[in-house]
């Protein structure tokens, strides 16, 4: 995988820290600041983590990154019982390592652990945003978007991510649909009465790599047939993942791994 320019830096500056010091070096901690360059102080939960759990100290050296694509190298200027104080010392602006923009929209399982999972590691490979179906078959019809937000934001900064995706609230299958979004926009279903096209060769069949892609992911019992061809008469290609049945959060995970190998620089 390629690193961008500001991760190398970090990766670099943390070497030189490590050539300076023994072995009880500690390594570089990435805390999510919203507009983390017009503050001063760590939001709450944060805070909460670099005393209780990492206990910072005045002079310690952290990363924030803001979510909209710049890491920060600052350094702690005071720590107390609930707040944890930081001085900038350098902004370093990110590129993406992907063109475009990848938007899944899919219908959560009614174990909702298992789309929790997806999240993650969506977040880890790199996508923008994600909308939540409520479709005809769907078994779980509440989600609880905080949850969502952290599960993100733990994945962003573990993975090193400057920009935190979109998590939108559920919406339902036929309002998602009539949405005027630009782009190109896909529903992955396992109907054969509707012609379907393979996902992955209309990635590689793009002749732009700066596309905005919308795929469709149904729950645990698939989209409705009636949904689907609603879908199509609305502009959207019927697609397939390939020739194995896969599980709701395992074919939302696959679409956006497809569309970020087919989208990156």
């Amino acid at each position: 995988m390629r690193l961008i320019v500001g991760t190398i830096q970090i990766l670099e500056w943390h070497q030189k820290q490590q050539s300076k010091c023994d072995d009880n070096m500690k390594e570089v901690r990435f805390f999510y600041v919203p507009d983390a360059k017009l503050l001063n102080e760590l939001p709450t939960d944060e805070a909460t983590h670099a005393i209780r759990v990492l206990r910072l100290s005045c002079n310690d050296d952290i990363f924030l990154t803001d979510g909209m694509g710049s890491f920060y190298h600052a350094i702690v200027t005071l720590v107390s019982n609930k707040h944890c104080f930081y001085e900038i010392k350098e902004r370093i602006p990110q590129q993406p390592t992907w063109h475009g923009r990848i938007h899944l929209a899919i219908a959560p399982t009614k174990d909702v652990g298992r789309i929790e999972w997806m999240l993650e590691k969506a977040t880890e490979i790199g996508f923008d945003e994600v909308s939540f179906l409520c479709s005809k078959f769907s078994e779980r019809r509440q989600l609880r978007i905080d949850r969502m937000e952290k599960i993100v934001i733990a994945a962003m900064k573990q993975s090193h991510k400057a920009w935190k995706p979109i998590i939108n609230p559920l919406i339902s299958f036929t309002d998602f649909i009539h949405q005027n979004k630009e782009g190109r926009h896909y529903i992955c279903h396992c109907y054969n009465e509707v012609e379907r096209f393979d996902f992955f060769s209309e990635l590689c069949g793009l002749s732009s790599k700066n596309e905005k892609i919308t795929i469709l992911i149904g729950p645990e019992g698939d989209f409705s047939i009636d949904e689907v061809k609603q879908a199509v008469n609305l502009g959207y290609k019927s697609v397939t993942l390939g020739q194995s049945r896969l599980r709701t959060e395992t074919a939302g995970l696959e679409a956006v791994m497809m569309t970020n190998l087919s989208l990156r620089k």
